[in-house]
């Protein structure tokens, strides 16, 4: 399979993140890793490996402090509270925006690294080059790529005019849904916003999706839907629609597409800035990063269970397709 990548870090993050060969760690460090999940993952797994790379040994020089929000928002101030009586050294908050946005309201004294979407719109940080502050970390990008995830749908169903969007309206702004409808514009493409704030509207949402004949589905980016992907994949199966998503996890579960960041990568980047703050830099002077990998993955056996046929030319893009 053939994979992009995508030039789309500045210089000064290149010349930052590639600068001189990693040195041991002179001491032992204590890490405070909060999570919006409720267990370890192969994304908590790739975290570890990056440190493992710079030297770092869980259980002789690293010692691990993990708090698990278990998908739950109202959690995230207790959990960084306690970390923050803990004195860890550093905090390292996975689990987008809300999560970081928790931890920086909590966190003003211990450094912090955050995987999070679009840190700058949504008040993370003030800028990417020098975030300032107590705080930095890796950009998931999200959102943004929520108009090439309905370019890659248009292309899977040629036919398709309108498209239901499901949209949590406590992840989802204004901004985000302007620029899928400047997509749907430029493809000729009619818009279908569908909310679902929690589990027991999303069924509620595909009924609506019926009714107004949508044709396809885009679900936008969100934690409680990453948590109801197997309900999400198997609603859009019964409804007979399409579906393009954010991380392959849904198409794992049945889903016919996912397009976005190659998630494992960037949490091991997270290491980099973890062992950067251990050895004496500020984190408000290290540039958030931003992913210069993103990965289409294709479940054919949706696909066919659908009747489509997708276009060679879409099947060459896939980095990976689940058969």
């Amino acid at each position: 399979m053939r994979r992009r990548t995508f030039l789309a870090i500045a210089g000064a993050v290149v010349a930052w993140a590639h600068s001189g060969q990693a040195q041991p760690p002179a001491k032992t460090a204590r890490i405070g890793y909060l999570s919006i999940r409720s267990e370890r993952t192969n994304l908590d797994e790739a975290f570890l490996q990056g440190m493992r790379q710079l030297g770092y040994v869980e259980g002789q020089n690293l010692f691990v402090e993990y708090r698990w929000a278990d998908w739950k928002p109202e959690r995230f101030s207790g959990l960084a509270e306690e970390l923050v009586r803990l004195r860890v050294d550093v905090i390292v908050s996975t689990g987008g925006n809300d999560l970081a946005m928790a931890v920086k309201k909590g966190v003003q004294t211990i450094p912090v690294v955050f995987a999070a979407g679009d840190p700058v719109p949504t008040g993370i940080v003030t800028r990417l080059d020098r975030p300032g502050g107590n705080l930095t970390g890796v950009n998931l990008a999200t959102t943004e790529l929520n108009p090439k995830r309905l370019e890659l749908l248009r292309a899977a169903v040629p036919g398709v005019s309108r498209v239901a969007v499901l949209a949590n309206p406590s992840t989802t702004n204004n901004r985000q849904l302007k620029d899928v409808e400047g997509a749907a514009h430029v493809l000729s493409v009619k818009l279908q916003v569908v909310e679902a704030r929690n589990p027991r509207e999303i069924d509620t949402a595909f009924v609506t999706m019926t009714k107004e004949r949508a044709t396809a589905l885009l679900v936008m980016p969100s934690p409680m839907f990453l948590t109801e992907r197997d309900r999400i994949v198997k609603l859009a199966s019964r409804h007979r629609l399409p579906g393009i998503f954010e991380q392959a996890e849904f198409t794992d579960a049945g889903g016919l597409m996912s397009y976005g960041t190659n998630f494992a990568g960037m949490y091991r980047r997270l290491a980099t800035y973890v062992d950067k703050i251990l050895k004496g830099a500020r984190p408000g002077d290290l540039p958030v990063e931003q992913p210069t990998t993103f990965e289409l993955v294709i479940n054919l056996k949706t696909a066919k269970a659908l009747g489509l046929t997708l276009p060679q030319s879409l099947l060459q893009r896939a980095d990976r397709v689940v058969a």
